[in-house]
């Protein structure tokens, strides 16, 4: 799943945000109870690669994914394993308002 949102702060200011919010940001969404657990994260410049556990019930689902925090826009490439079947279109705009949430 990718998400490209629009910004108007320096990019020193959305690798901060993003830095400190980004298990946030899949925390909750409406897919049923879903617990993130085990997140990492790691910046090679303006890109951070994450990694986390969903778990829902007795399932897990690894989560993999960048962001790419560009001058103009942030992006991420969410790899959700079998929780990506259980994305519609309200959630995905969900995913899209917080992660606006963190930009403003």
């Amino acid at each position: 799943m990718r998400v490209t949102i629009a910004h108007n702060k320096t990019e020193a200011e959305v690798i901060q945000a993003v830095d400190r919010s980004i298990e946030d940001v899949f925390k909750g969404l409406a897919v049923g109870p879903i617990e993130v657990v085990n997140p990492q994260k790691s910046w090679d410049g303006s890109t951070m690669t994450f990694s986390l556990i969903g778990k829902m019930g007795f399932m897990k689902a690894p989560i993999r994914g960048t962001v790419l925090v560009s001058p103009k826009d942030v992006t991420i490439d969410a790899d959700l394993g079998f929780l990506e079947n259980l994305i519609t279109p309200k959630m995905k705009a969900e995913l899209e308002n917080r992660t606006r949430a963190l930009l403003t």
